[in-house]
């Protein structure tokens, strides 16, 4: 593969085509939390593009190294990110319902179930190593910067169109941004395992 106008267009749309699951969930994220300021804005979006750019980076590592064990692990993916957004968005959901019940602040997505979504939402994005494995070192390096750039950027609109959302019906963000994790999971699951 050669440094050219192609590259940077394919490394952007794999940015796209990537960050659609974080974009929900920020989404999800932004209707949960309506009141949250541009630093945790900031944060959540940088920490869904720091996860999208390490998982194809570790896929293009797998490709070059373990190949072996990687092909064996890849049948698990849609398991984990099931899993774990069934996890997640179910908590929310509880919240959602405890919050309606109750009237009383919703508590911030925190660090570890954040940590949990990038993973979940990227864990995917190892396949993309495969995609990559032509690619030398540096350019698949900055494939992955440019699908991080692309994922924050998309994230915060995510959060923004949330958060609009979010103060209109904050009495039910809770259970529909949980609600769209679980339908998330559900649909990585279906699309990796059929």
């Amino acid at each position: 593969m050669e440094w050219n106008l192609f590259f940077f267009l394919n490394s952007v749309l794999l940015g796209v085509g990537l960050a659609m699951d974080a974009f929900s969930v920020s989404l999800a994220n932004g209707l949960h939390e309506p009141d949250m300021d541009r630093r945790r804005m900031c944060t959540i979006a940088g920490v869904f593009a720091v996860f999208q750019a390490a998982m194809p980076m570790i896929g293009w590592i797998c490709v070059h190294t373990l190949l072996q064990y990687f092909t064996v692990f890849s049948k698990f993916i849609p398991w984990i990110a099931l899993l774990l957004l069934v996890f997640i968005g179910g908590k929310m959901v509880v919240d959602g319902m405890k919050k309606e019940s109750m009237e009383t602040e919703t508590p911030k997505v925190g660090m570890a179930a954040l940590l949990l979504q990038g993973v979940a939402t990227s864990i995917d994005a190892l396949s993309v190593g495969f995609t990559i494995a032509e690619y030398g070192f540096v350019m698949a390096l900055v494939c992955a910067l440019i699908i991080a750039g692309v994922t924050f950027i998309i994230c915060v609109a995510g959060l923004h169109i949330g958060k609009k959302f979010g103060t209109k019906f904050s009495n039910k963000a809770a259970t529909f941004g949980g609600t769209i994790l679980i339908i998330i999971g559900i649909e990585i699951f279906a699309t990796g395992v059929f």
